[in-house]
């Protein structure tokens, strides 16, 4: 298989520990089981505007889900202060373990890395500069740009044009299979990091690689 020329990472729960966020819900009086059925309406809202050819930015969708799914009556506070805070968490989030050393070690491989999130690109500037990676990226891309969300197929068109590559000498590196099946729908080669010994689900293209940790995708990529 040909190596590829640029490896395009997804951003939330890819690089970023998004469990912390659950610790934001309890903070402000909400159940922590909440915080991924939010986080997953955040997405469908976003997928669903990316079918008609619209879009909308993750802060948006985030803020209004936020304030459709929360109970006043479980609230320490009032809602758009529980709101806040819950958002604020994005700007900590750390990086799971395994992701300086992968990212470090797919670096010093001579390869060109860039990321592609649905979210803003400040998020990942935060996140990889508190991580200390972020002069290992050439580029920070967020859909905003794009004008449409992942998995439409003109956000991934979007990266190869900045990047200044085709479709087809790009990797995506992902834990959302549905980030994955996008990507090689539009002919990019692809990584499922499986952090949690999940099943790829069958009726998506299957992974080009697959992986359990960000530091084993070099030997993967020979």
């Amino acid at each position: 298989m040909t190596r590829p020329a640029v490896i395009v990472f997804d951003v939330n729960e890819t690089l970023s520990d998004l469990a912390a966020i659950a610790t934001r819900f309890t903070d402000v009086g909400l159940p922590a089981h909440l915080a991924p059925t939010w986080f997953a309406s955040v997405l469908r809202d976003g997928f669903a505007l990316s079918t008609v050819g619209a879009s909308e930015r993750f802060a948006v969708l985030a803020d209004q889900q936020l304030r459709t799914l929360a109970d006043p009556r479980l609230l320490d506070r009032d809602l758009d202060a529980a709101v806040e805070h819950i958002l604020a968490g994005f700007v900590g989030l750390p990086v799971h373990p395994d992701v300086v050393d992968g990212i470090r070690s797919l670096r010093a491989a001579g390869l060109r890395l860039v990321t592609l999130s649905n979210g803003a690109t400040q998020v990942a500037e935060n996140l990889l500069s508190t991580a200390g990676v972020r002069d290992a990226f050439e580029h920070l891309l967020s859909v905003e740009d794009a004008g449409i969300w992942k998995p439409h197929r003109r956000a991934y068109e979007y990266a190869a044009q900045v990047a200044g590559v085709d479709l087809d000498r790009m990797l995506l590196v992902a834990v959302h299979p549905w980030d994955l099946d996008g990507a090689a729908r539009a002919g990019m080669s692809t990584a499922w990091i499986d952090r949690a010994g999940s099943t790829y689900p069958p009726f998506f293209t299957a992974p080009t690689h697959t992986v359990t940790a960000l530091t084993d995708l070099p030997a993967a990529l020979g």
